[in-house]
Parts: structure tokens; sequence; C-alpha cells
């Protein structure tokens, strides 16, 4: 065989080879960066990577297993920067379709931007001619839209915003590429409620049967659409993992510090993602705020040593002092089904402003059940006052809250709290006191579940018993600004309230 021959042969196996491994496919092919404007398809595109590191090649492998298995799951957690987009959002889709005839795949994004400019990457790789040569295929010629594109072997590719809907399409497989946008949208339980809506009725419901999906993303919450499919108790384990929504998961959670035993890359320990690629001081400027480096870099958005309450700074006592000022309050769930809790808790302020918890209660009832859990803690501890926060559910109880006091003699003046801001800003009072160390703690049992809230705090799936907190809190700054009460005065007023109204209003 000559030469020419020869080497004639051995492309045509390397382009075999290229079409049954979506790695070897993706080094023979210029890997595209993120074109910020439209480009001419057949315009070339600068390679942003010159070898795929060991995390790329793992995705790579792990996106082919998931797209040619019946029902394939696949979740990938990596840092920000780290090319999980190009690889699974960008180059597999191009293989997948331009090795499948007939193949229909769509892309979802947390908004129609960042989903075109996948689609438009995409679309830009399938027209370069190593991409054409190893594919036996090409962009139909009709095709310029860069969220809907058809290739000459009848696959069809198609983008758009998690929550704007595809209606009408079908696909035999879906990625979703950061589902939600940042931080604020991530904080908002409207938006993350929204998001998983979206995924679960608009985008599942487009699977052909038997149908792929993958989910890449960054962790930002607890609470977001990876984390309402992980089990309850996912703590960044990566492997095959039976999840909530009933399927098995392939997950790669790739830390930017490996902390796992389960590290899909079978790192030691201690070691970094990409060391050729990214130094300490890359690192460095991301260690600095706990939260984001929980969050975004280890996967792992509530770290153990807490967010904004801190497990150092939670001071257990044995036995509570003399001369507490005696206080409680509510967060209530707007349904019984809501996944929300209803959660009471008293605590007791000292002289110097510490605030000393004692009870606590938190049940998934309606308002016939929580109001009488709340006046048996009204009977036992004797409040000063109770804080509710105003709103709908002001309107909707206060009359029976009223009712029952009188009924069961459970006098406490009621304090509806105005809305000031978000979460962080109505807990702030309570979180200033436990940073110093002035938040007590009992040793009882329901303080584990109430720490485990203060410690994902705001990026757990359940803060009901923070926001509780942050009224103690906002109470003990009330009581702090005024003179304390003479015991002998409040028991009069007390006396004289029964006698006209049967409670105390605020």
């Amino acid at each position: 065989m000559s030469t020419i021959s020869q080497q004639a042969a051995e492309i045509l196996l390397d382009r075999r080879t290229c079409r049954r491994s979506l790695a070897h496919f993706a080094g023979r092919v210029p890997v595209p960066g993120s074109p910020l404007a439209d480009a001419a398809p057949d315009a070339r595109i600068p390679l942003i990577e010159t070898q795929q590191a060991a995390h790329h090649k793992l995705i790579l492998h792990s996106m082919q297993a998931c797209m040619e298995t019946s029902h394939g799951r696949l979740m990938i957690m990596a840092p920000p920067g780290s090319a999980k987009s190009t690889y699974a959002a960008v180059v597999a889709p191009c293989w997948y379709l331009g090795t499948r005839p007939e193949a229909r795949v769509i892309l979802a994004s947390y908004g129609d931007d960042l989903a075109r400019r996948h689609g438009r990457r995409t679309r830009q790789l399938i027209s370069q001619p190593e991409t054409a040569a190893i594919l036996q295929c090409q962009l139909q010629a009709d095709s310029r839209a860069a969220d809907a594109f058809a290739m000459t072997n009848g696959s069809e590719y198609m983008a758009c915003g998690v929550m704007a809907g595809i209606t009408g399409n079908r696909a035999h497989g879906i990625v979703i590429d950061d589902p939600i946008k940042g931080r604020e949208q991530a904080d908002s339980q409207v938006i993350r409620d929204r998001t998983f809506e979206a995924y679960q009725d608009d985008l599942l419901t487009r699977l052909i049967p038997g149908g792929w999906v993958v989910i890449i993303n960054t962790r930002w919450h607890e609470d977001d659409v990876s984390g309402r499919i992980l089990p309850e108790d996912w703590a960044g384990e990566s492997g095959e993992i039976l999840c909530r929504d009933g399927n098995v998961w392939t997950v790669l959670c790739l830390q930017a510090e490996c902390q796992s035993d389960t590290d899909p890359l079978r790192r030691a320990k201690g070691e970094m993602l990409w060391p050729e690629w990214f130094d300490d001081r890359h690192w460095a400027q991301y260690r600095l705020n706990r939260r984001t480096w929980s969050s975004l870099y280890q996967q792992v958005p509530s770290p153990a040593e807490g967010i904004l309450f801190r497990r150092d700074d939670m001071t257990t006592y044995d036995k509570l002092p003399d001369n507490l000022r005696i206080i409680g309050a509510t967060d209530t769930a707007v349904t019984v089904d809501d996944g929300d809790w209803t959660e009471h808790g008293i605590a007791g302020v000292s002289e110097d402003g510490d605030i000393y918890l004692i009870d606590w209660w938190r049940g998934q009832t309606g308002p016939e059940l929580w109001i009488e859990r709340m006046l048996d803690m009204v009977v036992q501890h004797k409040p000063l006052m109770w804080m509710g926060e105003v709103g709908p559910l002001r309107r909707a109880t206060e009359g029976r809250i009223k009712s029952r006091m009188i009924e069961r003699a459970a006098r406490c003046r009621m304090e509806w709290l105005p809305h000031i801001g978000d979460k962080a800003a109505k807990a702030q009072a309570v979180i200033a006191l436990a940073g110093m160390g002035r938040v007590m703690w009992p040793r009882k049992p329901w303080v584990t579940e109430l720490q485990n809230q203060c410690l994902a705090f705001p990026a757990g799936k359940h803060d009901d018993g923070v926001d509780t907190l942050g009224m103690l809190g906002r109470g003990a700054d009330m009581l702090g600004r005024n003179r304390r009460p003479n015991r002998n005065a409040r028991v009069h007023q007390v006396h004289q309230s029964h006698h006209s109204q049967g409670w105390m209003a605020a």
C-alpha cells in the first residue's frame, strides 16, 4: 500500500473512531469559545482547549454513556470556568446529532440569551470542515437561527429558556445548563418553585419515551433543581444515586478542592481541580467568601461551619439566669401541604440583651392545631408579648387567636411586625447577636433541627425556624429600646385588659 493510500486509510479509520467515541471526536474538532455575536456558519472559531483535562474526559465519557442509555440521567456539578458547558452543552450535542439520523435535542438554560449562545456555538461547531468530514453531514442550507436548526441527516436542535416553554416539540434528549441565573434568583423561593415546575411540567413532558436528561450547573442553593432531585441527605457524593424522582442518576460532583471519598476523578483529599490551568492564587480569591466557595466551587451550598450563623458561635447553657423577659414568636406556613412548617419559639431576654432559647414547636398543620400549640406555650411560659408578621395570615387567623386567648385565659400582647426586606434582613438582629455568642442554646432534642436550619441559611431548603428566630431577635431589640417594665404594673395592666377586652392587643 502506498504512503498516500495508507494515510487515507488512517484518516478514514480515525473518523470512524470519532463517530464511535465522543471523547475522540472532541480531540479532533476545534472546540469553540463563546461567540458574543452571530458569526457566519463557515467562520473559523478559536480553540479554547488544546488538550483535554482529566475532568473533560470524564464529562465526555459520562455524556456518551448517558446519551446511549434508555432513560439515561446525568448530573454534572463543577466550578465556574471549568469548561463543563463547552463539552457537555456544545460538543456533546453536536456529536449526538451528527451520528444519529433523525435525532432531536432540546437545550434549555435560565434564559433565552444563554440558550441561543449555546445554540450558536453548537451550530458553528457543526459548520467547521473538520466536523463535517467526520460526521458526514452538515447544516441544512436554510438553517440560520441559533435557537433552532436542522442537519442534512434529519437531526434537529432546539434551544430555549427553561421557563419559556418549547411546546409542540419532542426530543430524544434534553440538556439543561444553568437552570438558575445567579444568587438573587437562587435565593428567591418563587423563582426556585417556578424553575422546578417548568422542569417537571414543560421540559420532561417533551421527552420521547426512553429519552435522556442531563443537568449541568453550579450549586447556588440546596433547594435548586438538582437539590430537589437528589436525596434529602445528599452531602456531595458522586456515583450512581437513586434520587427522589425514582430515577438512578449518575452524579459527577467535581469540587474545586477534593473533600469527598467518592470523588469521580479519584483525587486525594486536598487535591485541586485542573491544576494545569488553575493555580492556587486563582482559587484563593474565592475562598474568602464561605458561601461562594462552598456552593459554587465545592458544590455543597451549605457549608458545615455555617454561612451567616457560625457553628463555633453557638453557645450552650445548662441553667437559665434569673430576671429573663420572656417573649414568643410564630412563623406560619401558607398552606398545610406546601412543604413549609409553622414554627413557634419561646426565648428569654436577659438584662444585657442576650437571647436564651427556651422552648420550640414545629409542625405542618392548619391553624386549628398550631393556634392551640401556640396558646399551650403562652399558658406555660407567660411571655410579655408574642410576635407574628403582618399580611394575609394575620387577617385570616387574628380573630381565631383572639377568641381562643379569651376562652383559654391565655393572655399575651400580640405584636404584628412589618415586612422589612428579604429574609436575611429580617434575621439581621439575631444574626448579629449570634455572631457575638449571645444566642444561648439549651440541651434539648429540638435544637439540632433549628441549628441545622441556621447553619444552612440562607441557602437551605427550610428556613421557617430562622424566620421565627428573626422575629425573636427583633422582639429582643424592641425590649432593649424600652424601659424594663415594672412587674406589678404589668400584672395590673393584664388584669385591667382582661376585664376590658379579653386580651392585650398591639
